[in-house]
């Protein structure tokens, strides 16, 4: 009766065997192969770089960058994985480019020329004008004709093997790769990138990385007064605030912890401060501050942030304990806790219109937001081997990865 009725059903018995060649783990490479389809990706890239051989055989240029591009999408971290993408049967009748083996990969690295690999940034911004005109109008309207926000990063990725090109030891000890790339922030889409080494100082080619990303702008977005540009202290230099002021365009630029920022605290009155925005105990002030060689509209704008004893590491090497004032900072946590209120501060030079407190907290409020392209900056590859993704010399293959 139980086995009439439907009673206690047998648990399915798993197979072993040679996987099914009919499926694939990779299902989601068909909309990869439809979008670069539509927007014409590898065309465009190929019209940018022109032919990178003699012969117009085999793969070019669009090809092994979207090729490699969809390798990293499906999980990999090697010129390798390129080989076992080749061994996935169903895979390969939906990936964008099929065949793309990792020995051909890095042989037509090879060739390509810096002015190539430049090149690639403009068959890019072909793409973001395409991605633009299949957008819906009022989308489209809104990203074109609303604000404009440029987002400077950079970052640390660790490397393994001593024979790989264009990475160094960074303070740390360790062997990087350093990514460093420039976003459209409300689209989420690289304009311009470089790659460096662990030694590498950003602050000596963020001005060019910004003028490259300004071009690669559609030209509806790029209309002075629209743009605005922002980066961390890792960026604090005169030159790149010259170079946003010479191309018309906004700017705030994290600070580095100087004395004389900390002496314009004593200047800053205790009705200066007003509220933050969507931040508890945080509260912004604006104070008369402009370092030599920076544009003479140039306003320090300072936000401090109240802190309990119990948040503050005993650890004078904590990044938060770098935030307090100096004359808290080497007190011990008792001491500390008996020291009075206990704020961290942070500053940011900036020629955005700050003239009330109002628009002071709405600027660092939009500022605070420049870390999201932290969540979408392209990545290099953790590499263990001599045929790791990051040894081929290009710092597009990230961009188009994002």
């Amino acid at each position: 009766m139980n086995r009439i009725c439907g009673g206690r059903q047998e648990r399915q018995r798993p197979r072993v065997g040679a996987p099914d060649a009919t499926l694939t783990p990779n299902a989601g490479l068909a909309a990869i192969t439809e979008l670069c389809g539509r927007l014409g990706v590898i065309e465009a890239l190929d019209a940018a770089v022109g032919p990178v051989k003699q012969r117009d055989r085999g793969f070019g240029a669009g090809e092994l960058l979207t090729g490699i591009a969809a390798a990293q999408l499906a999980g990999e971290d090697f010129l390798a994985g390129l080989d076992r993408q080749r061994a996935d049967a169903a895979g390969q009748q939906i990936t964008p480019v099929p065949g793309l083996a990792s020995t051909t990969a890095a042989g037509l690295a090879r060739r390509l020329t810096p002015v190539q690999w430049q090149a690639v940034e403009s068959g890019l911004a072909v793409v973001t004008g395409r991605m633009l005109s299949l957008l819906p109008v009022q989308r489209a309207a809104a990203l074109a004709d609303g604000p404009v926000t440029i987002d400077l990063d950079t970052t640390d990725v660790e490397v393994y093997g001593s024979k790989k090109r264009g990475v160094a030891y960074n303070h740390q000890g360790q062997r990087v790769g350093r990514p460093h790339v420039a976003a459209w922030a409300e689209t989420e889409v690289v304009l311009a990138a470089d790659l460096g080494d662990g030694t590498d100082d950003p602050r000596a080619t963020a001005p060019d990385l910004l003028r490259r990303a300004l071009a690669c702008l559609p030209a509806a977005a790029r209309q002075p007064g629209r743009v605005a540009m922002r980066a961390d202290a890792g960026y604090f230099a005169g030159q790149l605030a010259r170079a946003a002021h010479d191309a018309q365009i906004g700017f705030a630029i994290g600070a580095r912890r100087i004395a004389p920022l900390w002496r314009m605290l004593a200047g800053v009155a205790g009705d200066d401060w007003h509220d933050a925005i969507e931040m508890d105990n945080a509260q912004v002030a604006v104070a008369e501050y402009c370092p030599g060689w920076w544009p003479a509209n140039t306003a320090l704008l300072i936000r401090r942030v109240l802190l309990e004893p119990g948040q503050v590491s005993a650890d004078p090497r904590s990044r938060r304990r770098r935030t307090l004032h100096p004359d808290q900072r080497a007190l011990p946590i008792p001491e500390l806790a008996a020291a009075g209120p206990v704020y961290a501060y942070s500053f940011i030079l900036t020629n955005l219109d700050v003239s009330s407190p109002a628009k002071a907290a709405a600027a660092e409020h939009w500022y605070r937001h420049r870390t999201t392209v932290e969540t979408g900056k392209p990545q290099c590859c953790h590499s263990r081997g001599s045929s790791a993704l990051s040894s081929v010399p290009s710092r597009s293959v990230f961009m188009l990865a994002a």
